[in-house]
């Protein structure tokens, strides 16, 4: 920059001192001055940088919760009989229905006392813990709900013409002398005689006897659930049925108690009371399981398989033998001895239920016996 400042003032110079030899010009100078001047320049620089900052932030998170105390019973309350009762409650343990008290005569069924005392034969089953598959016991004592104090023996009571009849009052044979051995302590055992018809006209009884149905819950572990159908029964005489199934229902004389239920699992019994010497007895009940689980293609029964499709059990007063499975499509016999301490009347019978849904759950009952094992004293 110096350089070209004093070459500059050399030509400028130069220029003088020529004009000065020649005429006064006058002369306009133009002095380019160059220099260099300091210049600050403010640079923004623009930098992108990521910054993590922790923000409280309040969140709220709805729970469903159970209170525990919706669920605990109330602080006095001790687990008992009467939360949970005892397979064989007293009727009074865990039923708060009050009325009299009546003590069961030989022949009575819950109709007949439901009949005469102005009751349902429900509210006598809710008043002592029964369902369909419990019966009385001659000398056992009942509520009567409705009443108060002691019913005193309900007599005998003649059907009105306009309705069916219906079994009020089954006589025990007199106990004046103990049987000999070998007789047959059964009335009308073959259910040759006469048959009356037993709440509906689908129930026909043979007389001397007495039915109960059970038509509660299927709560078999193996069954078909639902409810127990009440069956229909029949007194069947052998003109009503085809000659190729005599030989097989027919077990003596001229007649055979029928019940059955399509499509549906049943359960029923059928009993009489005896009037009974101190003994040892044997109670035999005969019968054909005609537990059908379909047909082939002939139309010919196809019998179940599963002995647990038919099941018997004999009863005697409220024990016996338990539930057990039968052959079906065969005759079949159970057996059962018992003792009698002292002269009274005991409830003999069979019951028969079948757990599942066949084709047809039937069975077909005949010649039962009871017979007096040891010699009369």
């Amino acid at each position: 920059m110096k350089i070209r400042l004093q070459m500059v003032l050399l030509i400028l110079a130069g220029v003088v001192f020529t004009g000065c030899a020649t005429a006064a010009d006058p002369v306009e100078v133009t002095r380019l001055v160059v220099e260099e001047i300091p210049v600050t320049v403010e640079v923004t620089r623009i930098v992108v940088q990521e910054v993590v900052q922790e923000v409280a932030v309040e969140v709220t998170r709805l729970v469903e919760v159970t209170p525990a105390m919706e669920v605990a019973a109330e602080p006095t309350m001790e687990p008992t009989a009467e939360v949970e009762p005892s397979p064989t409650p007293e009727p009074t343990a865990t039923t708060a229905v009050t009325g009299a008290t009546y003590a069961v005569q030989p022949g009575d069924t819950l109709a007949t006392i439901a009949e005469q005392t102005g009751t349902t034969i429900a509210a006598l089953q809710a008043a002592n813990n029964m369902d369909g598959s419990s019966f009385l016991i001659a000398g056992q004592d009942i509520v009567i709900p409705g009443l108060e104090g002691e019913v005193p023996v309900i007599e005998a009571a003649v059907p009105a013409p306009t309705e069916a009849p219906v079994e009020v009052a089954i006589e025990a044979p007199p106990a004046v002398a103990a049987a000999a051995a070998g007789t047959n302590l059964l009335p009308n055992s073959s259910f040759e005689g006469d048959w009356h018809f037993y709440l509906y006209n689908e129930l026909q009884i043979p007389d001397g006897w007495q039915l109960a149905t059970d038509e509660g819950a299927n709560n078999l572990e193996q069954g078909a659930g639902g409810l127990f159908n009440r069956p229909e029964v029949r007194v069947v005489p052998a003109k009503d049925l085809p000659p190729t199934e005599h030989s097989l229902f027919i077990f003596d004389g001229n007649k055979t108690v029928k019940a059955f239920k399509g499509g549906a699992p049943t359960s029923f019994s059928m009993f009489t009371d005896v009037a009974l010497q101190p003994g040892s007895y044997r109670l035999s009940i005969r019968f054909f399981p005609d537990t059908v689980s379909g047909y082939d293609d002939n139309k010919q029964k196809i019998y179940a398989s599963d002995p647990l499709a038919a099941e018997a059990r004999i009863i005697v007063d409220g024990g016996g033998t338990g539930w057990q499975g039968t052959t079906s499509g065969q005759r079949n016999t159970l057996t059962y001895d018992f003792s009698v301490d002292e002269a009274r009347n005991v409830r003999v019978g069979g019951a028969f239920r079948n757990r599942y849904i066949m084709a047809n759950n039937g069975w077909f009952l005949d010649n039962w016996s009871l017979e007096r094992l040891d010699a009369a004293q």
